[in-house]
């Protein structure tokens, strides 16, 4: 599955080989990083054609697999890249659900893109990846993450303790999450033949 969603300004989808120059470009043109979760520009030696092909080969295996979609955002009018999204560990049966990942390059900060395309990806969860749920897993000290995900109706849930290895430790994470049902869209997954018994 090849998926793809448009909005105003944004195209959302996977990569393909004729991206390679706006990837090469967007990557190479980033600022330093501006904050501790920010990334700064790669090395020319990282952006190399040999390197997307392999970015290229690795995102096909994982949608093929249905276990990780990472997608590109595209500007419409201009074709810069402005960021990325990923809907992350999709686990199907009886979850239907996955995690949410968004980064918008330093570069095209403070324009909105950030909410525009983090809540198209929830439409594209929710109807043509067909998952009920979606949730997000946000450092407790990164407020304009959390301002974006509220913003978007994704609700807090808790507070998971040394939850995710990062840096070399095991840091916390706040969990907001979001249904289908709360964004007005009827489940559409397959559930047949999933009956199970708790013993």
């Amino acid at each position: 599955m090849n998926p793809q969603i448009t909005t105003n300004r944004l195209l959302i989808r996977p990569y393909v080989l004729n991206d390679f120059q706006a990837w090469r470009q967007a990557y190479s043109q980033m600022l330093s990083p501006l904050n501790e979760w920010d990334i700064g520009p790669k090395k020319p030696e990282e952006l190399t054609l040999v390197d997307f092909k392999k970015v290229l080969k690795s995102q096909k295996e994982k949608r093929l697999a249905d276990s990780f979609y990472d997608l590109a955002v595209f500007h419409r009018t201009t074709g810069e890249i402005i960021g990325t999204v990923a809907l992350m560990d999709v686990s199907r049966a009886v979850f239907q659900n996955a995690y949410l990942g968004y980064r918008v390059f330093n570069p095209h900060w403070k324009q909105g893109y950030g909410k525009e395309m983090v809540q198209a990806t929830l439409k594209l969860a929710f109807t043509e990846l067909k998952l009920h749920r979606v949730e997000a897993g946000i450092d407790p000290k990164n407020k304009r993450s959390i301002f974006l995900a509220r913003s978007l109706g994704l609700r807090k849930e808790g507070l998971k303790k040394r939850a995710l290895f990062l840096n070399g430790k095991w840091q916390d994470i706040v969990i907001y999450s979001v249904t289908c049902e709360d964004l007005g869209v009827k489940f559409r997954g397959d559930l047949k033949g999933m009956k199970v018994r708790l013993r």
